[in-house]
């Protein structure tokens, strides 16, 4: 959830295994996960914090005409399979009308063809989704109205069947208080699924599943608060979380102003998906290139950024050839 009246607009799940370079940076971590504290070494590589913007963009946008598309929000979604690279998108033409769900794909990821049948889904209120594939089905979790987070299921990518509200419950088992819960982001590994969540993007909980129906809350304190820091002391919520060599990475936005009128896209690292340190030279996108978004491209990693129009950035770890 992250209202913006400057017209606001999730994930190749990458598992990628590279050697540590000169170009990596690295600070103390503290875990705490057992009785006896361990000091770890938390690696930032190059590739996963700087990264350069592409000199054509905005590479997408509303249409800014009569469309049901005329403008689209916060998040957007880009999945790459193959050489083909798939984008989900969020369309609206008023604040106060349903939104809709778009669907985009290319072949380089800069130019995009919107899909004849759009919009793919238009039956419930659907904004700030990510899409994760396990096996032959797409799984979407996205909000709903008044914040509600909700998941869908696809087979093509095109046609979705929405599954109702994601029951949330506290660790003993009681439901959550009534109010929000909302951007969704979510992290499969070992048959089990790992959801991180917002209320009125006042901090990020994280709540596990073994079987898509019930979700409950791993402690009852969110994982990750707002601030000390001051780029997110008034708002935050996940977009993505990827795992890099034996680490998990969350892209979040944050936001340091009170009305929410700006926003940035941030790091933080964790060892087990509890404990999370920020990246200490946090924004790494400011500006409202927020809603981050990583993905592989066979050779470099992209940032792709999805307010009220997506841009891409490029790792500084291998010079760009696309400029």
């Amino acid at each position: 959830m992250k209202v913006n009246i400057l017209i606001p607009l999730v994930v190749t799940v990458l598992t990628i295994a590279c050697h540590k370079d000169s170009n990596t940076s690295y600070k103390k971590f503290t875990s705490a996960s057992n009785s006896n504290s361990q000091v770890d070494t938390v690696p930032y590589p190059k590739e996963l914090v700087n990264f350069i913007p592409h000199k054509k963009n905005p590479i997408f946008s509303g249409t800014g005409k009569n469309t049901w598309d005329q403008r689209i929000r916060e998040r957007g979604y880009i999945l790459k399979e193959g050489t083909i690279y798939h984008m989900w998108y969020t369309g609206y033409r008023t604040e106060d009308q349903s939104l809709s769900l778009g669907y985009a794909t290319s072949n380089d990821g800069f130019q995009w063809t919107r899909y004849i049948g759009n919009p793919i889904f238009a039956e419930s209120w659907t904004e700030d989704m990510m899409v994760v594939k396990v096996d032959s089905t797409y799984h979407m979790f996205a909000e709903g109205k008044d914040d509600i987070a909700h998941r869908l299921t696809s087979s093509d990518r095109v046609n979705w069947i929405d599954h109702g509200s994601m029951e949330i419950r506290h660790v003993d088992g009681t439901p959550l208080s009534e109010g929000p819960y909302g951007t969704p982001t979510v992290w499969f590994e070992n048959n089990t699924w790992y959801l991180f969540y917002e209320r009125n993007d006042q901090g990020i909980w994280l709540a596990t599943s073994k079987d898509l129906g019930i979700w409950t809350n791993l402690q009852d304190e969110a994982v990750i608060e707002m601030g000390p820091e001051t780029y997110d002391q008034y708002g935050l919520a996940v977009n993505q979380i990827i795992k890099y060599q034996g680490w998990y990475y969350a892209y979040y936005h944050g936001t340091a102003v009170k009305d929410w009128s700006e926003w940035t896209t941030n790091v933080a690292v964790s060892k087990d998906l509890v404990k999370w340190e920020k990246y200490q030279r946090n924004p790494i996108m400011s500006e409202n290139k927020s809603s981050g978004i990583l993905v592989h491209d066979g050779e470099q990693f992209r940032l792709y950024t999805m307010h009220n129009q997506v841009a891409v950035h490029f790792s500084e770890a291998i010079k760009n050839s696309s400029e």
